[in-house]
């Protein structure tokens, strides 16, 4: 019985380690891409409104036209990191894009990273 148990946690500890780190990986590329538009947007001083386009949580509206503006590649991954970050997404009452947007991708690595690696780390322990 015990020689179960073990295998048991020893087979969820992997796939739990590897959620948490693909999780990451989503969601820190999705707050790269992000920065690197704004940075983009900040160099060459432009003026448009992207009135919910960079929330973590975008407005349909806001969706459509991000999807007008990125590649296939981009849109996967912008898609994936709404769904990830979508619990932390009203949090933040900023009118700042970086804190509406970085506010739940900390929450969101904090989630799906450490708190699923901990659970992995817990796993390997009780055997």
């Amino acid at each position: 019985m015990q020689s179960s148990e073990a295998y048991l946690r020893a087979v969820l500890e992997r796939p739990l380690r590897i959620l948490a780190i693909v999780l990451s990986v989503i969601i820190a590329v999705g707050f790269l891409m992000f920065a690197v538009d704004e940075f983009d947007r900040a160099a060459n001083a432009q003026t448009r409104q992207l009135k919910g386009y960079e929330l973590a949580d975008p407005t349909p509206a806001g969706e459509r036209r991000r999807e007008q503006r990125h590649g296939k590649a981009r849109e996967y991954i912008d898609d994936a990191n709404d769904i990830l970050l979508k619990p932390f997404g009203g949090i933040v009452s900023s009118g700042s894009r970086w804190a509406q947007r970085g506010v739940p991708t900390l929450l969101g690595l904090l989630l799906y990273g450490f708190v699923l690696a901990f659970l992995a780390r817990f796993m390997h322990g009780r055997g």
